[in-house]
């Protein structure tokens, strides 16, 4: 790639801007979506009534998961050798089929949730490939000197796709039903796939990977994604914050989901779409703030800080009786994920070989989903033992204990490390060191093949 094409602004490019109409569009389906599958069980259960409620609702999470556990292992060695611009795009489409099924098995089989769990598994095993490939592609169609830049604007579409789509799509549910909501959500797979159609990339050839693999050859390539994982401290660090912040999700979703419906006046997914939509604004705000003066701080430092905001704003939120302080709440917990999102996003894709990526992201998808697994069992099981605000002070105590450890962590690095200026961009050079036979080779060989108009 010509050095100079570094300089054309993102949303000039013809393939980044792709990349984030087709992300901002189909996370915007996919918060509706979630708010639909909440109402279903809502309207399954009689409003929450039913003591199944937080069974269902652990069991919802576990669909979710259960497909990145079992596959997410595998499924990078296969992503590393295929067009990482078909993969998105397939599965897209897949994604837009299978949710569109849902609302029609449910009428066909009489209203029982199973079938509907079938085929959410399908939906979450195509995610299992997307995620990866996304995350892969990224840094192969965007310039090196842009990437922080990239990943803080695609965390901004899925911000601003998590505020519209939670607005929105509590007053669809509320309103028109969950049904409508996930045939919405279909359509807009159905749009993000076409999006994503429109990028040019030339896929990097891998010598290595051009015959079939055998099946002691295929394991090693698992083993190598685990290997570059654990060759970075910087890397280790961001994954536990990244854990972290998992962990709290999935307390959330079942004892979050509960108290918000336990303390509102009036029930519906109406106040649970506004929460998030604030949520939404914090991560906005986080992630403006990393994009200039943030982007300074040593990752480790800021990794942890915003851990222990995040605890407070989980303390806060189980701790309150009122919806205005349920929003303050959900501000500070946008406000102290967002970073753990970005930074990691960022150390990964500078740090990891391209030839290696869709293994690295592939094994962050399966430690993330691992710990969404343990965090919404334990929710469920402490939830049904004493209640939904006992379970979130418990959540608000591990988060902060880890930020604790993460700080604890960061002293022991190195001084050295990357730094923005006020508008700047993350020097990724210092990450790329940590990258095992150093980067600078291997970036200039991404920048090479990515095309941007």
């Amino acid at each position: 790639m010509d050095v100079s094409s570094s300089l054309v602004p993102l949303f000039r490019q013809r393939n980044f801007a792709a990349l984030w109409w087709g992300q901002f569009v189909s996370l915007t389906g996919e918060r509706v979506a979630y708010l639909a599958l909440v109402g279903m069980i809502s309207e399954h259960t009689g409003g929450f009534r039913d003591p199944r409620s937080s069974w269902l609702l652990s069991a919802l999470a576990n669909v979710m998961v259960a497909p990145v556990l079992l596959f997410a292992p595998f499924a990078g060695a296969w992503i590393d050798r295929w067009n990482l611009r078909r993969v998105v795009v397939v599965c897209d489409v897949i994604r837009a089929t299978l949710i569109v099924l849902i609302p029609f098995t449910y009428v066909a089989s009489g209203g029982h949730l199973l079938p509907m769990y079938g085929w959410l598994f399908l939906l979450f095993t195509t995610g299992v490939f997307f995620l990866p490939a996304k995350s892969a592609l990224t840094p192969e169609i965007v310039p090196r000197t842009q990437l922080l830049a990239a990943n803080t604007w695609l965390s901004a579409a899925g911000i601003a796709a998590a505020a519209l789509g939670s607005l929105a799509g509590g007053w669809m549910v509320d309103r028109w039903g969950w049904s409508r909501a996930l045939i919405l959500n279909g359509v807009t797979y159905g749009l993000s796939a076409l999006a994503l159609s429109a990028i040019r990339y030339d896929p990097a050839r891998h010598e290595a990977h051009s015959a079939s693999p055998t099946l002691r050859g295929y394991l090693s390539e698992v083993r190598e994604g685990w290997s570059a994982v654990r060759a970075s401290a910087t890397i280790r660090i961001a994954l536990v914050t990244l854990a972290a912040v998992w962990l709290a999700g999935g307390f959330l979703h079942v004892a979050g989901n509960l108290h918000i419906q336990n303390v509102a006046r009036s029930p519906g997914m109406g106040r649970l779409g506004v929460l998030l939509g604030v949520l939404g604004i914090g991560a906005a705000v986080s992630a403006a703030w990393l994009n200039t003066r943030g982007g300074r701080r040593r990752p480790a430092v800021l990794l942890a800080a915003t851990l222990c905001v995040a605890g407070l704003g989980l303390l806060v939120f189980a701790l309150s009786t009122h919806f205005a302080m349920l929003a303050v709440a959900a501000f500070l917990v946008g406000l102290g994920a967002a970073p753990a999102l970005m930074v990691t996003e960022t150390a990964l894709q500078v740090g990891t070989e391209p030839g290696l990526r869709g293994r690295v992201f592939a094994t962050r998808d399966f430690l993330m989903r691992s710990a969404l697994l343990a965090s919404v069992s334990l929710a469920g099981a402490m939830t049904r033992a004493v209640g939904a605000r006992p379970a979130l002070l418990v959540c608000a105590a591990i988060v902060a204990a880890v930020g604790t450890a993460v700080a604890a962590w960061a002293r022991r690095l190195p001084a050295a490390a990357p730094s923005v200026a006020p508008g700047e961009h993350l020097d990724e050079s210092a990450l790329a060191q940590a990258r095992p036979g150093g980067g600078g080779q291997q970036a200039q060989g991404r920048q090479d093949r990515a095309e941007n108009d």
